[in-house]
């Protein structure tokens, strides 16, 4: 099934539900458009707060804030202890925030090509269910990601992820690749598993570091809105605003183009949790600045 027959079917179920006969020539009302709500996450990482649960109530202190990015493996106590799953949705539920993302998928010495890759995934969709989050970031990068000119070197990677689709799909939750590969090759690979539950989950400033730099924003479009799950955003130790490797305003100008509509989270880098709390609220105004959530 791809992207568009898994939406198309979506629309036809929601029209059954509401007692519209399908192929009747009956007409749901038209509703008037509304502007989705532009979308901002932050790493526990990033606020220095790994296996911590208060980490919800502090982000939650953060005007403009909704979510926060939980490490899966990470942290003492981590996701794979089922009663601190239950704890981060209840405090998640307490403060009115959301767990949109988690990363840190991978359990220590187990990398995507590892035989061990499967079961932490299926670990971390579990856990991923559970808290609601609609994608989980699958990292690899530089030795761990395939060269993509080599069908022997990416085929393994493919049949783990299509294996794995089908049961990230029935949780709600969508496998979102982080690399070293370009924007291209990004594209090549999602399309070779061929599943909408596998995307990628774009970071552009990694692009640049892995040298990427000039394709980073190109690659917004080349990428589109269909393979793009969620957006990592990033300027080292500096405000989004400053100079660095990505024009953040060039950036969200080729999101707002293609129609984004999901997640930004933040990966920035803060000497204290005082500085992370402050550069947020200005990074929080310069992304609302530019960002552009479409009407639906």
């Amino acid at each position: 099934m791809n992207r568009r027959t898994f939406l198309k079917n979506s629309v036809t179920m929601a029209a059954a539900a509401c007692g519209i006969p399908c192929g009747s020539g009956a007409q749901a009302p038209t509703a008037a458009k509304q502007t989705l709500p532009l979308k901002i996450g932050i790493r526990a990482a990033t606020m220095k707060m790994v296996g911590n649960f208060d980490v919800i109530r502090t982000a939650a202190s953060i005007p403009g804030l909704m979510g926060v990015e939980l490490q899966v493996t990470g942290g003492n106590p981590n996701l794979r202890d089922w009663d601190a799953v239950r704890r981060y949705k209840r405090e998640a539920d307490r403060w009115g925030m959301r767990l949109p993302t988690l990363s840190g998928v991978w359990d220590r010495g187990v990398n995507i090509g590892s035989p061990g890759a499967a079961e932490s995934l299926r670990l971390s969709i579990r856990a991923a269910e559970l808290l609601g989050s609609g994608a989980l970031l699958l990292a690899f990068f530089k030795k761990d990601a395939p060269d993509m000119t080599r069908e022997d070197s990416y085929r393994p990677i493919v049949a783990m992820l299509k294996e794995a689709a089908p049961r990230a799909a029935d949780s709600g939750v969508v496998l979102g690749l982080e690399n070293s590969l370009s924007p291209a090759d990004n594209a090549k690979l999602v399309d070779l598993v061929g599943h909408p539950a596998v995307g990628v989950y774009y970071d552009l400033h990694n692009m640049a570091f892995y040298g990427h730099g000039e394709q980073a924003i190109p690659g917004v479009k080349l990428l589109g809105k269909e393979r793009i799950c969620a957006v990592h955003v990033k300027n080292d130790d500096k405000l989004i605003e400053e100079p660095g490797p990505i024009d953040w305003a060039a950036a969200f100008r080729a999101f707002n183009d293609i129609g984004y509509e999901g997640w930004y989270v933040y990966e920035t880098s803060h000497a204290n949790i005082e500085d992370c709390i402050e550069d947020t609220k200005k990074n929080n105004a310069f992304l609302r600045q530019h960002a552009r959530m479409p009407a639906v």
